[in-house]
């Protein structure tokens, strides 16, 4: 990997427009690596650098690259350069990138394209956004199924350069309609007068469509264990492949969606950094206002208890601990059962057990938590020299309005998301700070009324 030290040698050398060490310098580097050192650059540099790659490395380099990087890069590179880049970059990276761009600056980079790249290129983009055509590349390898094996290699060393990728090799019939596929590894150990028929397994075959959801598409990877996975339209006749990597990227991308969901803003568009500030602003207000209106229903469970509050003003330093033990316990439930729903290790019709399970956590841990908070109050007397009966029965409310917040806490934390999902809605949205606010809520009316059943006649 490229470490920072090296970056000052490569600044001092564009400065001495010494080009010929830096392309000596680069000769071992992998594209994956020269695209990081690129993106580290200014702006103003890295068209320099870029031109002194050879034009396959500069290709490979320019996919691997943040669309920031590449923007810049159409913008300081030659039409000529510019039109070799699109026309030998892989057709699902194209997609990808010129479904980022302006409408116009897209259309404008399709004229360059050749009339084959610009045939696919128009299928690609022509499926909906977040669709698996958006993913696939029609760069594959597919054989006859009467072949041999010696008819397949020699076939593969033609044309092997322009697939996806070699790992698989699918079969069709003479109609082009997908009948099975092989491994790499199964192709290269059978005999040569070896039939492909002989060889492909038909039956377990898993296929995708190009109308399906990325999201369906990443669960199929996962399930199977794939490196790649054909595309078939309608009819069952391929038209696509989509590889492991493709898939990595939406992983990453539903991760980041998810995750950002959980802490209670909409998910972003873009890198947290290339965000606008107002649009930024604009993803974590709506969610702020909405947990700031249901705090205000905190307050107003307070003021319905404005009367013991004002007779026994003691339990009022309790309330943050009260509130933040059941908001933590509601979190850590949300947070265990929303990973999961999305692993796929619970379903909906699961929702007894976990319930089931999280009312004994809930008392399990609500006993732990209000046996700490009843000595913490009797200690806490003991120090002040105030421990009497009065004191004891506020110890006792402190520990059984613990038990009972977190009990709810947990339930809610694990119930909301499976409800969600029910309903047709991401559970990623019953986020930490929504589960905490509703249980801040439900906390004070749980304390208050404790205490009301406690302390009457003793200090209420």
């Amino acid at each position: 990997m490229i470490g920072t030290p090296i970056l000052p040698e490569i600044r001092e050398l564009i400065e001495q427009r010494n080009f010929s060490a830096l392309q000596r310098l680069f000769n071992d580097w992998l594209p994956v690596d020269l695209a990081e050192l690129i993106s580290d650059l200014p702006e103003n540099e890295q068209g320099i650098l870029f031109r002194l790659l050879p034009k396959d490395v500069a290709t490979e380099t320019f996919e691997y690259l943040e669309f920031d990087a590449q923007q810049n890069l159409l913008k300081a590179l030659t039409q000529k350069d510019v039109t070799h880049i699109l026309n030998s970059m892989s057709a699902d990276d194209r997609t990808a990138l010129l479904e980022e761009l302006p409408g116009t600056v897209a259309q404008e980079l399709i004229k360059l394209l050749s009339f084959k790249e610009f045939k696919i290129a128009k299928t690609l983009l022509a499926y909906a956004e977040g669709s698996v055509g958006r993913l696939m590349s029609p760069d594959f390898l597919s054989v006859k199924k009467n072949w041999d094996i010696n008819q397949v290699l020699e076939y593969i060393r033609t044309f092997g350069h322009e697939s996806e990728t070699l790992n698989v090799i699918y079969a069709v019939d003479d109609h082009g309609k997908l009948v099975g596929e092989m491994l790499a590894r199964d192709l290269l150990l059978s005999p040569l007068d070896k039939k492909v028929s002989e060889i492909i397994s038909e039956d377990k075959i898993i296929t995708l469509t190009a109308t399906q959801d990325q999201k369906d598409a990443l669960e199929a990877f996962k399930r199977y264990d794939n490196v790649a996975l054909p595309v078939v339209d309608s009819n069952g006749y391929l038209i696509g492949v989509v590889t492991v990597d493709d898939m990595l990227d939406v992983a990453e991308e539903e991760e980041t969606e998810e995750i950002q969901k959980f802490g209670g803003i909409e998910a972003l568009d873009e890198p947290y950094i290339d965000v606008p500030l107002i649009q930024l602003v604009r993803k974590r207000a709506g969610w702020l206002v909405v947990l700031f209106l249901g705090e205000m229903l905190t307050a107003s469970a307070m003021t319905y208890f404005e009367g013991e509050l004002a007779k026994a003003i003691v339990l009022a330093t309790f309330i943050p601990l009260i509130i933040s033990s059941g908001g933590n316990s509601g979190s850590q439930a949300a947070t265990l059962i929303i990973r999961s729903l999305s692993l796929g290790e619970i379903h909906i019709r699961d929702w007894w057990s976990v319930m089931r399970r999280e009312i004994l956590s809930g008392l399990m841990l609500g006993s732990i938590l209000g046996t700490i908070g009843m000595f913490r109050v009797m200690f806490w007397s003991m120090i002040l020299h105030r421990f009497n009966t009065v004191w004891m029965l506020i110890s006792f409310t402190v520990g059984l309005s613990l038990i009972g917040i977190v009990l709810w806490g947990t339930i809610a934390g694990s119930m909301l998301p499976m409800l969600l999902k029910r309903l047709g809605f991401d559970p990623a949205t019953s986020s930490a700070p929504f589960v905490a606010t509703l249980v801040d809520v439900t906390g004070i009316v749980i304390y208050f009324s404790v205490a009301s059943l406690l302390l009457k006649g003793v200090l209420l």
